[in-house]
């Protein structure tokens, strides 16, 4: 394994035609062991409340669940902007970090819950950057909590600039172009 991803985020290619079509993942763990993120651009359209209301109104969660991967969709996971970056279970980008679900934790700024989680094992996240699957981008503490109605995939590649600028360009579906 290379450098770490932890804190970054993956843009799936163009060609990716599964799950993964125009997802953009928070990498928030990657080592020798796999890797573990969240897809931040798959918004459910089940509301916090109606899942899990006590949880949602304890950490300040609104809105509706984001569907963070096909691995474990029962398992829900918290990302939050911490007062105390410290107080993070794992800090992801600047103040953004996962909160631990079982404890109380004070000043949180926005939090996002997610349903599941994108997971891979020891080097198959490498062996997909070596096919060209994912395009890797640093994070910003933004990203984690973008609006479901703007398309994350071609903002992100924006930003990027140069030939990913035409790559933002793209639709979803080529076909219609």
């Amino acid at each position: 394994m290379s450098e770490s991803l932890s804190g970054k985020l993956l843009v799936a290619s163009p060609s990716m035609k599964d799950w993964f079509h125009r997802a953009v993942i928070l990498t928030v763990e990657h080592d020798e062991k796999g890797a573990f993120g969240l897809v931040l651009n798959r918004p459910s359209e089940t509301a916090v409340a109606e899942v899990s209301g006590e949880l949602g109104a304890s950490l300040g969660a609104e809105g509706v669940i984001h569907v963070g991967g096909p691995v474990a969709p029962n398992a829900v996971t918290a990302v939050a902007e911490h007062a105390d970056p410290e107080a993070a279970t794992k800090l992801i980008v600047e103040d953004v970090g996962m909160v631990d679900l079982d404890a109380a934790e004070p000043d949180l700024g926005r939090v996002r819950l997610y349903a599941g989680y994108a997971g891979w094992g020891p080097g198959q996240l490498e062996d997909e950057l070596e096919a060209e699957a994912w395009i890797v981008e640093p994070a910003r503490p933004d990203d984690a909590f973008a609006d479901g109605d703007h398309d994350l995939w071609a903002e992100t590649l924006r930003r990027m600039g140069g030939q990913y600028e035409l790559l933002a360009q793209m639709p979803a579906d080529p076909s219609v172009n």
